[in-house]
């Protein structure tokens, strides 16, 4: 019994670990994330109760606490309330103290459950086991553990008591605000880490997952993989899981000359792609000739004109908006381009307009931009005038 009843070679005990961390990171994605808190899947009965349970002997954690959490996060975003943004916490906080301040928010704000945690299961086991009882998992999982794999089960089982706690409370809700590289213009500082996501359940791909929050499927480029969309394709396929919701898509319709409300409902529908495609079609040409001047003139700012020019002012520091004020100052037409951005972001800020009163708005921003004398920001307002959203057909 030394080495428990299965008596594993040494990789066979890694590749079981391996199985059991990727099946709790597989809990975390499909039914706490993307099923419990984002309505973007329906999971099967028999795969709901087997997540749950398997949660419970691994992690311990409360479907309702963790989808309250989670959701107050998308609510509150890069605020205060945030409950784990390294944007007000700092980097080092949310990636070595993660699972921490999840408690700590439940502590903090006790209605946080009831007010974030609605639709979540409250069954017999819920009432009776999982929530009364949520430490008591992990210690029936070192059972186990020590019964299967003898000795090298407490390495396991030390193993699977950190993986959620470091990878996703830590590493996707620290370095997914911080490092990485951005596909769309989201108003927080949510980052993708990696276009290939199969670690961490896909969870990798946290811009994306920011600015399509209830889609189902986090890679959206072609060259993006999200090994949770695979597993979720899998399911469908099985008959055990149905998706809800898929991304909308912006598409251009090149026979489609007038603006009308189709368009406001396309760009303030697909903002943050807009955004994310002035940035590449604008901003990226007119910086290009800039910073020949800059390097020309060697000023030491061409070097972060990039960064300065993409990253929202709110989450910059005083000294990168003392620099970005002064790139703008001695560069009129990057100057330029960035206060149409601006002014494209009011557009659709404005809450309390009717349609007609955005389409007002959109025609008179598209209008000055073709006056601007700034060849890109021309094609760019023309573009706008073909843009149509095409809404994406759940499958499964």
């Amino acid at each position: 019994m030394l080495y428990g009843l299965l008596n594993l070679s040494f990789w066979g005990y890694i590749a079981a670990g391996a199985v059991m961390t990727q099946i709790t990171i597989a809990a975390v994605t499909l039914y706490l994330h993307r099923c419990q808190a984002h309505r973007a899947i329906d999971l099967h009965p028999i795969i709901t109760h087997f997540f749950r349970c398997w949660l419970w002997l691994t992690t311990g954690m409360v479907t309702k606490k963790w989808v309250a959490i989670h959701r107050k996060h998308h609510a509150k975003t890069e605020t205060v309330d945030d409950p784990h943004s390294p944007a007000v916490l700092g980097i080092k906080t949310v990636m070595t103290r993660g699972a921490e301040l999840y408690r700590e928010a439940s502590k903090k704000d006790p209605k946080i459950t009831e007010k974030y945690g609605h639709g979540t299961p409250n069954d017999w086991l819920e009432r009776h086991v999982y929530t009364p009882h949520q430490s008591h998992g992990i210690f029936v999982m070192l059972f186990l553990d020590l019964l299967l794999f003898g000795i090298p089960g407490i390495t396991m089982w030390a193993i699977q008591m950190i993986w959620i706690p470091f990878w996703a409370a830590g590493v996707i809700n620290g370095a997914g605000h911080y490092w990485g590289y951005r596909n769309y213009e989201v108003p927080d500082t949510s980052t993708n880490l990696t276009p290939i996501a199969f670690f961490i359940g896909g969870e990798e791909l946290h811009n994306n997952h920011h600015t399509y929050p209830s889609s189902a499927k986090f890679s959206l480029k072609w060259w993006e993989f999200d090994i949770g969309w695979l597993y979720i394709k899998t399911l469908s396929f099985l008959g055990l899981a149905k998706v809800k919701k898929l991304p909308p898509k912006l598409e251009k319709a090149p026979s489609k000359m007038q603006m009308d409300i189709e368009t406001v409902r396309a760009v303030i529908g697909s903002r943050f792609q807009v955004m994310a495609q002035y940035y590449r079609h604008v901003v990226v040409p007119v910086l290009k000739s800039v910073k020949q001047e800059l390097k020309q003139k060697k000023n030491p700012l061409f070097r972060s004109a990039s960064a300065l020019l993409r990253k929202d002012e709110t989450f910059m520091s005083d000294k990168a908006k003392s620099q970005l004020s002064h790139l703008l100052e001695e560069c009129k037409s990057l100057q330029m381009v960035y206060q149409y951005r601006v002014k494209l972001q009011e557009v659709w800020l404005r809450t309390a307009a009717s349609q007609k009163e955005l389409l007002e708005a959109l025609q008179q921003w598209c209008k000055q931009a073709e006056n601007s004398g700034i060849e890109a920001l021309k094609q760019f307002a023309a573009s706008i005038k073909t843009m149509v959203h095409r809404q994406s057909n759940p499958v499964g």
